[in-house]
């Protein structure tokens, strides 16, 4: 596997090493303890799965403590376009984001750390999208900030007609207006 650090260094693209003959491909797509020499000690404790047609647009999600989570993503089917952005107030790279593309052609992985909000956009007809999370799933502590937030200008490609977002999204207020930022002098692993 081949481990490359986005603009904001804490994200950071994973990229296995394919094997490929005349009866397809095989590669090791998690390995515990490979992650933990080159990326960080994490301990993933839920996956999910997500099926979603061109032009859903989940996001953008966290989690506040104690349940904040780090997550590693991958598409297996189709082409999702990932964003991460950097809510950790005092951070220096605070209210930007990395976009990078998913799919399953690439088999690329992205990890995105505690204090960041997460979300992606369909680009194919179909996707199916993996992740693993570091801390279960509480509703109750859920945070979203909008996918539309000026201040961000981020390129969902997708024109507007062509989004579609759940009920609980289109509610999400901007990153100004977040109520729940995660402060970036504290650490975030200590929970």
């Amino acid at each position: 596997m081949q481990l490359t650090h986005s603009k904001i260094p804490e994200i950071i693209i994973i990229e296995p090493t394919i094997f490929e003959d005349e009866r397809g491909y095989f590669f090791e797509s998690f390995s515990e303890k490979w992650f933990w020499q080159n990326v960080q000690a994490t301990h993933f404790v839920q996956d999910n799965e997500s099926k979603s047609k061109r032009g859903v647009l989940r996001g953008l999600h966290f989690q506040k403590p104690p349940y904040s989570q780090s997550k590693l993503m991958r598409v297996i089917k189709g082409v999702v376009l990932d964003v991460a952005v950097d809510i950790r107030y005092g951070s220096p790279t605070f209210g930007k984001f990395v976009a990078i593309e998913l799919s399953e052609e690439n088999k690329r992985q992205i990890f995105i750390p505690r204090g960041f909000a997460h979300g992606f956009s369909v680009l194919s007809e179909e996707a199916i999208f993996q992740y693993k999370c570091d801390n279960y799933y509480a509703p109750q502590l859920e945070g979203g900030i909008a996918f539309n937030d000026p201040t961000l200008n981020i390129d969902w490609r997708l024109t507007d007609s062509e989004i579609i977002l759940s009920e609980k999204d289109q509610k999400n207020p901007h990153l100004s207006d977040t109520p729940f930022l995660f402060d970036f002098s504290q650490n975030l692993y200590s929970e």
